[in-house]
């Protein structure tokens, strides 16, 4: 089921129908990606099952959040000192429970979550562990703005009758076995990887059934959408304001003008430019004191991000690093992340490198 066989991939900019048909429900697709691999044993479609019960349970409690009384704040903050929205609370629990009821995982490590989260000794284990934001954007909530979840799985490095070391924890992004989101938006969109290119499946409400919508999602090279919030500019490395002055200037001999398009929820910036190609920066900032390397999380959300990046022929980096080469040193780790079409990419890391070396002069 895991590999990375772009094999008869379209080309980029497209979408192509690959092994199965359109309208495939995602049940059907992940169990004929088990199929091909002989060493398959049904736990990973089985985790990934779960992940796809926890999106149509959470996308019901986001539809009627107008209805009932789900919007607004909890009344309490997370590990990151954020204000807790009521969704925030209903999503992550929802995960909590469905993963571990799932049997397949033998911890959690969710945003809204301070520690590891090992799965109950009551409870079966398995020998995966997740990550995940149960509620990306959710300060968008009460303006019915979409709002995600994200999750990146990771197979267990450490024997199975121990307890959960954080070195299991805290593998590098290139360690993850899959990696996705799902969207709640227009539409409820679930997009995922295992390895072997991206997919992705919108939920059918009248049969309550995620269908194959984007089979084989592939990045353009180039795009000319830049997703960035430009309140922080002043407080940006001189390298990142140089790249955004570039975009902007209409003398640069762009071959068709960048347009600025940011949302503020990264789910949504992200998947508006897997699917038309483009840019999204959260650079490192002076801003806030407390946060120096950026605002967004490796690994609960810069490396699922990356990963499904680079497996639709995309690129993902701190400006410096490839994200998913980054060893993490903490569970809620914060790192600068500019994901999105290959040459974007590349040249967003030539303005950094010409802006250092002019710095070292």
């Amino acid at each position: 089921m895991l590999g990375h066989n772009n094999k008869d991939r379209p080309r980029p900019g497209q979408r192509g129908s690959g092994a199965m048909s359109l309208g495939v429900t995602i049940f059907d697709h992940i169990l004929f990606n088990q199929q091909l691999n002989p060493q398959a044993t049904g736990a990973f479609t089985r985790l990934l099952l779960a992940v796809v019960v926890a999106a149509k349970v959470v996308q019901r409690d986001v539809a009627k959040a107008g209805l009932v009384d789900v919007l607004g704040r909890a009344g309490g903050v997370n590990v990151h000192g954020e204000e807790v929205q009521k969704l925030d609370d209903i999503a992550n629990d929802t995960l909590k429970r469905l993963l571990f009821s799932s049997g397949e995982v033998c911890a959690l490590m969710s945003e809204e979550e301070a520690d590891i989260l090992e799965t109950p000794r009551h409870m079966k284990r398995g020998h995966y562990l997740v990550h995940f934001d149960p509620l990306d954007g959710s300060s968008n909530i009460d303006a019915n703005v979409s709002i995600g979840t994200i999750f990146s799985i990771y197979r267990r490095l450490t024997a199975q009758e121990r307890d959960v070391a954080l070195s299991d924890a805290l593998q590098p992004g290139h360690r993850q076995v899959a990696a996705g989101y799902v969207i709640y938006g227009s539409s409820c969109m679930l997009v995922y990887s295992t390895g072997n290119g991206v997919h992705g499946f919108t939920l059918d409400p009248s049969v309550g059934e995620f269908l194959l919508s984007h089979p084989n999602i592939v990045l353009p090279r180039k795009g000319n959408i830049y997703s960035v919030n430009e309140s922080n500019y002043a407080h940006w490395d001189p390298g990142t304001r140089a790249y955004v002055d570039w975009l902007k200037d209409p003398e640069a001999g762009h071959v068709k003008p960048y347009t600025s398009r940011y949302i503020g929820s990264l789910v949504a910036d992200f998947h508006r430019n897997l699917l038309y190609g483009g840019i999204f920066l959260y650079p490192a900032d002076k801003r806030d004191p407390l946060k120096p390397k950026g605002k967004l999380r490796l690994m609960c959300e810069a490396n699922p991000m990356s990963f499904i990046a680079e497996q639709a022929g995309g690129l993902a980096t701190t400006g410096a690093e490839r994200i998913m080469d980054i060893q993490p040193d903490g569970i809620h780790q914060r790192v600068p992340l500019i994901v999105g079409s290959a040459d974007d990419v590349k040249l967003y890391q030539e303005f950094m490198a010409r802006s250092e070396t002019q710095g070292a002069k």
